[in-house]
This record gives C-alpha cells, sequence and structure tokens, in this order.
C-alpha cells in the first residue's frame, strides 16, 4: 500500500518578492503627489504654505467652502456642467464615427488600410498651437466664440485618430467566424454592429471612450483661448483661483481634487472594462 502524495508548498521565489515591493513603491510614488494634493486642501492657507510643511496641522474644509463659492460667490457649476456636455457629447459622436471606420479598416479591410491608419495617425502631428491662431480666426468669423458646441467639434476631431487606432486594435480582436455567421443567419452590417460587434468589443469601448473623456476633461489649451464667461470649462474654472494677490494654496488644491473627482469616479467604474480592454491588444 503506497503512502499518499502529499503535496509540496513551493517556497515563494526572491525575485518575486522583490518585484512586488518594487510595484508597490512605484505606486505609492506616483499616489504621493494626488495624496499630497488631496491634504493640502484640507488645511488652512496658513498651514499649506508653511515651509516645512506642516504634516499634523488641523483640518478645515475652508478650501472647499472656497471653491463651491462661499467667500467669492463664483459658483463652480456651470463651468463643471461644460465640462460634461463637452467630454460626454464629444465621446459619444467620437464612439460613433469611430466604430465604423475601424470596423472597416480591420473587419472589412479597404485598400491600402495602413494608409489610412497613417493619415489619421499624421493628424497628432501637428502642434496644438501652430493651429490655435487659424482655429480662433474661424470661429471668430462663424460666430462660435465662447461657445461649447466648438469645444465639442474640436474635442471630436482631437480624439477620433486615438479612437479609431484603439478601435481597430479592439476589431481584430473578434474572431472572423463570428462575423461570418452573423451574416450566413442574414444579419446586415447595423445588426452586426449591434448585436456582435458592440457585445464582444465592450470593454475595447469602455476602454476607448475613458481615454477620450479624460483627455477632454483634461484640455485646457482650447477652451481657455476659445471661451469666456459661457463656455468656460472646469479646468479654466481652476486658472481663476490664481490671482493677483498671490497663489492660494489650499483653495487650488481643493479645486483640483472637486475637478477631478468626476474622472476619478470613471475610472472606478469602468476600471475592470479598461484593464479587460487594454489587454486585448490596444497597444499592438
Amino acid at each position: 500500500m503506497t503512502a499518499p502524495a502529499v503535496a509540496v508548498r513551493r517556497p515563494r521565489s526572491r525575485g518575486g518578492a522583490l518585484l512586488g515591493l518594487l510595484a508597490w513603491l512605484l505606486g505609492l510614488l506616483f499616489f504621493a503627489p494626488v495624496g499630497w494634493m488631496v491634504l493640502t486642501s484640507l488645511h488652512s492657507e496658513t498651514d499649506a504654505a508653511r515651509n516645512p510643511p506642516a504634516f499634523t496641522a488641523s483640518l478645515t474644509l475652508d478650501g472647499y467652502r472656497n471653491f463651491f463659492g462661499a467667500s467669492s460667490g463664483a459658483s463652480p457649476w456651470p463651468p463643471m456642467l461644460n465640462s460634461v456636455t463637452a467630454s460626454v457629447v464629444s465621446t459619444l459622436i467620437v464612439l460613433a464615427l469611430a466604430i465604423p471606420a475601424a470596423y472597416a479598416l480591420a473587419v472589412k479591410p479597404v485598400r491600402k488600410w495602413t494608409d489610412v491608419l497613417f493619415f489619421f495617425l499624421s493628424t497628432k502631428m501637428l502642434p496644438v498651437v501652430a493651429a490655435l491662431l487659424p482655429i480662433y480666426l474661424i470661429a471668430q468669423t462663424a460666430g462660435l466664440l465662447d461657445n461649447i458646441w466648438l469645444l465639442v467639434i474640436l474635442y471630436t476631431s482631437m480624439n477620433l485618430p486615438i479612437a479609431v487606432w484603439m478601435m481597430r486594435s479592439f476589431l481584430a480582436e473578434v474572431p472572423v467566424e463570428i462575423l461570418e455567421a452573423a451574416a450566413l443567419d442574414g444579419a446586415r452590417l447595423p445588426a452586426i454592429l449591434r448585436r456582435v460587434i458592440l457585445p464582444v468589443t465592450a470593454p475595447g469601448i469602455a476602454a476607448t471612450a475613458l481615454i477620450c473623456f479624460i483627455f477632454s476633461w483634461n484640455e485646457m489649451l482650447f477652451a481657455r483661448v476659445l471661451t469666456g464667461v459661457v463656455a468656460g470649462t472646469a479646468p479654466v474654472f481652476l486658472t481663476s483661483f490664481v490671482t493677483s494677490q498671490g497663489l492660494f494654496l489650499a483653495q487650488v488644491c481643493a479645486a483640483a481634487t472637486a475637478i477631478s473627482l468626476p474622472v476619478l469616479a470613471a475610472g472606478f467604474a469602468a476600471q475592470d472594462k479598461l484593464v479587460q480592454g487594454l489587454s486585448l491588444g490596444a497597444v499592438k
């Protein structure tokens, strides 16, 4: 009678432990500025301006009260609403244009599809500053200055090349057999896109949408030059805390923290889709 086999637990390698420790250190290193910003936003202006910093200073919500207009009366909600409108609407338009374009480049490739991809990439080679003056003159002639829909158009054109490249990589991972089976069942192109492509590539779509949303939300150059009182966005409102009287560090950190919350909430809500989508081969 043979003795039962005993499972031997292999000791964890020293290299794996070192890599894990290094990953934690890098994570804390990248999180340190964000944590310091949040901590500074909870200090008074006197404590925030101390050098060296006062880690044990008392906490207060005065910075957030000032951000929401307790002292100045300036409400952050119109700029926040403008940012939400420009980011969400432009992201939806980008997805509506990028998915069919990526389908044509990946699943049903057009002739010289590599040249088409290079054309999309070449639109990102021009510096934004170089196109700022012509865009301003065109917007001034068309009467679109200080108009939120001008930002929607600009953010759509800014994010469309990135979305096409990402969605093309995601769609290239879709098995051709699924599409052929849907075509044999009599499904037309709109039905294939709606019932086959969208469910299969949902993680990739979520990753693309989140990246486009973040780029649109954080954009400040176009919004700073082309808007004013009516269509100013959240990043433009953030610059109003830097005045001729000085830099109010606690107020700026409180404003930056509050403005960052929508992006953090969107990333947290779609984190599983984002990781799954980025692992489908978006960077191939």
